[in-house]
Parts: C-alpha cells; sequence; structure tokens
C-alpha cells in the first residue's frame, strides 16, 4: 500500500507540469509587465494558501498539531520550499533539460547517505535501479556527453536536489513516527506560502498585480485543481505512508513523476489551451520519451521484485 500511495502521488503531482505551464502562459499574455519569477512566487502562494484552507476544517476537527507534527511541518517547508525558491533560480541560468536531469541528484545522495548512516554499502539492486533512474532521466532530459558544464544554475539545481533529499528523509526520520499526515501537511502549506509570500511582493511590478494574476476564471479552477489533487491530495499520501518505507526507495519512487507528467502533456496542453485560447500545443510521443521513461519505470519495478513485505514500524497510516 505505501508503493502504490507513493506511486500515486507522482501520477497527482505529473499533472501540475502542464497546468502551471498553462497558468503562466495566460498570465504573461494578461499580465504583460509580470516577469517569470513573479508568475511562478505567485502560484505557489495561491497553491499552497489555497491547500491549507482546504485543510482547515479536516485538522480542526482531528485537534491541533502537536509540537513534534508543528515542527516536522516546518522543517519539510523549509526543505522543500527552499529546494523549489534553488531550482526556479537555477532555471535562469541552465538549460530547463540538464536542470530535471540534476534534479534526480537526490537518488544518488539518499543512498549514500543511508551508507553513510549506517555504515554498509548499499545493496547492488538500488545500484543498479539509481543508475537505470539516471540514465533515463538523462535520456528524457536530453543530456548529452560534453554538453553539461557545472554554472551557477548547474550548482543551484545540485543544491535543490540536496533539499530535496533533506526533504524525503524528514519523513523517514523516526522520531517523527507517530505523526498524523493532515496536520503535518497543514503546517508544511502555510509555511511554503509564508516562504514564497515576501518574494511575490517583491517581484510584482505594483502590488495590485498580486489580485490580477487570479482575476480569471480560469486561474481560479486551476488553482483549485493544483490545491486539491496536486498539493492536498499528493503530499497526504506522501507525509502519510512514504515512513513505512527506506528514503532510498522512496526516492526512486519519486523518480516516476516525470514519466506521468511527460504522458500529461501528450494530451492536456490541446484541452487547456481551448478552454482559454492560449498557445499550448501538445508535446510528441518520441523515442527518448519510450526509452527513458521506460528505464525508470524498469528501475521501479526492479526495487518491488520479489521483495519481502515491508514490515511497518509504526501502526498502519489512515
Amino acid at each position: 500500500m505505501a508503493v502504490v500511495a507513493l506511486v500515486l502521488a507522482c501520477a497527482f503531482w505529473g499533472v501540475s507540469f502542464p497546468i502551471i505551464k498553462a497558468l503562466q502562459i495566460e498570465q504573461a499574455t494578461r499580465l504583460p509587465g509580470a516577469s517569470s519569477e513573479f508568475l511562478a512566487a505567485w502560484i505557489m502562494v495561491a497553491r499552497f494558501l489555497c491547500a491549507a484552507l482546504l485543510l482547515l476544517p479536516v485538522v480542526m476537527r482531528m485537534g491541533r498539531p502537536t509540537w513534534l507534527e508543528m515542527r516536522q511541518g516546518m522543517w519539510l517547508a523549509l526543505f522543500g520550499g527552499a529546494g523549489m525558491v534553488l531550482q526556479v533560480d537555477g532555471l535562469a541560468y541552465t538549460q530547463a533539460s540538464t536542470s530535471a536531469f540534476l534534479t534526480q541528484g537526490y537518488c544518488v545522495a539518499l543512498p549514500l547517505w543511508a551508507a553513510f548512516q549506517t555504515r554498509t554499502r548499499p545493496t547492488p539492486r538500488v545500484v543498479g535501479a539509481t543508475l537505470l533512474v539516471l540514465t533515463g532521466g538523462a535520456i528524457l532530459a536530453g543530456v548529452r556527453p560534453g554538453h553539461l558544464a557545472l554554472g551557477r544554475g548547474e550548482g543551484e539545481t545540485l543544491l535543490a536536489a540536496v533539499c530535496f533529499a533533506f526533504q524525503i528523509l524528514t519523513l523517514e526520520n523516526k522520531r517523527f513516527a507517530t505523526n498524523r499526515g493532515r496536520p503535518v501537511t497543514l503546517v508544511m502549506c502555510l509555511g511554503i506560502a509564508l516562504l514564497f509570500f515576501p518574494l511575490a511582493w517583491l517581484a510584482a511590478p505594483r502590488p495590485a498585480m498580486l489580485v490580477q494574476a487570479g482575476a480569471t476564471w480560469f486561474v481560479g479552477a486551476m488553482i483549485l485543481v493544483l490545491a486539491l489533487f496536486c498539493t492536498v491530495g499528493s503530499f497526504l499520501l506522501m507525509n502519510s505512508w512514504q515512513k513505512r518505507l527506506p528514503a532510498t526507495e522512496a526516492g526512486l519512487i519519486y523518480t516516476s513523476e516525470p514519466v506521468f507528467a511527460a504522458g500529461y502533456a501528450l494530451v492536456l496542453p490541446a484541452w487547456l489551451s481551448g478552454a482559454t485560447g492560449i498557445d499550448y500545443p501538445n508535446e510528441v510521443l518520441t523515442l527518448s520519451l519510450v526509452f527513458g521513461g521506460g528505464l525508470i519505470v524498469v528501475a521501479n519495478l526492479w526495487m518491488q521484485w520479489r521483495r519481502r513485505p515491508h514490515r511497518p514500524g509504526v501502526a498502519p497510516a489512515p
């Protein structure tokens, strides 16, 4: 169930990529003076604040978050938010394909951290699956030999991957094993919204644009979809179930997210364009997508093949 839950979380996350791209195109067309930094920060604030409002009545019926739940949620907001900031800023100094490949660096960081903690070598299965994921990610991103140079953008993206690795490790921490997923997710959403709000305020050409950016039915509907499925749904699954798996295995499962995103990009852009009139064509199925995505799927299937059932260290997640 934990594996299925994390795969489902990746399926929800994958939807966010074409939706956010459509939002940025629609807002940039309607607000010519808005910078890409402002639009990215605004979408993050609106998405996570809306998610927090959706979760608030549910969590209040459960009782106030405990100190441990608040602490874990704040750490998740810090690592996740810092990773997103570094990733977005790094994109301004490197190609998107290179950024997509380097972001998967947490697949290497997690086994190394686990080996350091336990003072044991990663198993051949973990090493092999990690290499398959990195190869598949490189094919998907179009990275070629001699095409990767380490500059500011690449350095920031690698730091973002480290932040995402610590976000995953925070969920594995046994100190938080009895925390409830919904209160933790609420604190995390509020924390990320508060983290990005100053960035959106400073990047706005004028304060009124903070309201104008969301002043259409399409933006409101898409923010609701992002909040309900790609934030509340995905992070509830992640925060409730990931603690029942080793962080190394969870990190490999999360690499299936770009495969889902690529699949959605084959059909959703045209539908979103028809709803708003923006120019956002569907992507096409390529050999790189088939082979790169296939390697990532094979790596995750290999990790689960003929494995003993995981023994949960805590009570079953709700």
